[in-house]
């Protein structure tokens, strides 16, 4: 049994990306011409609090009632949903945010494509679906996250949606997000290919200095040319996030860890510059302040603080006494927590590489300090027990036995 007025189609991101001939991870459909009883009758569970929204019995994938939206309040959470069997599809599609996320596909492969998304597809760009768009604030992130996703394809945001998003920063609506939010858009940004597009399509509209102030005070600030060709901060804060993506694909804390690492130098003395002695040190503050806005994650914020810290240490492996190095070791917890080691390492290769023309740069202290690691953890305390030594003394003798271990790495380099 079915209702003869019930059509299902396929929506959103499955379709978009099959046209970019990319992998399609999530189906979702939109039911049109149906009531939730009836949907119930055939078996799908609901799942939706705000609006109709299905699982289907066999598959689990997504069905949603068409449905339309208007705003009554500020920020994103202030709509009023309708949904009901008289909502078209074309009304459903307009309450999308970008028009390649506004193309439907049938049974038969035919698809509905009221706002042009097929054709900025190939264009290549990304542009609102209507006036209706600068109601909702979270999509002034989405536009920037899927520039990041999609900038390596050469996605471009159009002139009159970047007017757009200018105009909703303008009028305050950016400042009605949530910071679970804010987070969650940025973690996933952080996750794309091109994260720098993401700092890019926020500052253009201004939503950097709103959201990220931390960040959007590093542009404009000078480094030293002979270490950064590319001299201006932001810019290599942008340059290192590419590099992050490329180096642990999809891992957002080596994002937040990239994203974060110089916030200092936009604290250093306008005297001292372009030279940033002790910023390493400045950006913990800043840091923090960010962190605990946005409700980052207790490991995201933990490591993140200590790549800002210990940076430059990784950069000075190769000139560290051994002592200093194994307590590089010890803030990273790294003898019993080896993966937090290549998080960490990963971070500061990205900073390494994240500069014009060392893109492709060697990076072999990531390798010593991986041996180092490795010849500390092989001393165990069982040797010092069976020497006949007790308490404190364990410790210290294994911590000396760790310092000569490494030590001898030194004197034995393996060649690189």
């Amino acid at each position: 049994w079915q209702n003869p007025r019930m059509h299902i189609y396929l929506v959103g991101g499955a379709v978009r990306d099959k046209l970019l001939n990319r992998p399609v991870v999530d189906h979702d459909h939109v039911v049109v011409g149906a009531l939730p009883e009836e949907l119930l009758a055939l078996g799908y569970k609901p799942v939706g609090k705000d609006f109709p929204v299905f699982l289907h019995p066999a598959t689990g994938e997504e069905y949603a009632l068409a449905r339309t939206e208007r705003k009554s309040g500020r920020g994103y959470h202030g709509f009023v949903f309708q949904a009901d069997p008289t909502i078209t599809l074309e009304q459903d599609l307009a309450r999308r945010d970008l028009t390649i996320n506004a193309i439907a596909e049938d049974e038969h492969g035919a698809l509905t494509d009221p706002f042009g998304g097929v054709r900025d597809i190939e264009a290549r760009v990304l542009r609102h679906v209507s006036p209706a768009f600068v109601e909702d604030p979270v999509r002034v992130l989405r536009v920037a996250r899927f520039a990041a996703r999609f900038a390596p394809l050469g996605f471009t945001v159009a002139d009159e949606t970047m007017a757009l998003m200018r105009r909703m920063v303008a009028d305050g609506e950016v400042d009605h997000l949530v910071p679970e939010r804010v987070w969650a858009e940025t973690r996933k940004a952080l996750a794309e290919p091109q994260p720098s597009a993401f700092l890019r399509v926020l500052r253009e509209c201004g939503a950097l200095a709103v959201l990220f102030p931390e960040i959007d005070a590093l542009y404009g600030v000078p480094q030293r040319a002979e270490f950064h060709p590319e001299i201006d901060t932001g810019v290599h804060v942008e340059m290192v996030l590419d590099a992050a993506a490329q180096l642990a694909p999809g891992n957002d804390v080596v994002g937040f860890c990239a994203l974060t690492h110089d916030l200092g130098k936009a604290l250093t003395p306008a005297d001292e510059l372009p030279r940033h002695v002790g910023h390493e040190h400045r950006g913990v503050a800043p840091l923090r302040a960010l962190a605990a806005r946005l409700k980052v994650p207790t490991e995201h914020a933990a490591l993140a603080e200590l790549v800002c810290r210990e940076h430059l240490n990784a950069h000075r492996a190769f000139e560290l006494k051994p002592a200093t190095v194994l307590k590089l070791l010890g803030a990273l917890d790294a003898l019993r927590r080896p993966a937090r080691l290549e998080l960490f390492l990963a971070a500061c290769e990205a900073d390494k590489r994240g500069r014009r023309g060392h893109e492709h740069d060697a990076y072999p202290q990531a390798d010593y300090l991986r041996a180092a690691r490795a010849a500390a953890a092989a001393v165990e305390s069982a040797d010092f027990v069976a020497r006949g030594l007790a308490g404190p003394a364990i410790g210290q003798a294994m911590e000396t036995a760790r310092v000569h271990a490494i030590a001898a790495l030194k004197t034995n380099p393996s060649p690189s």
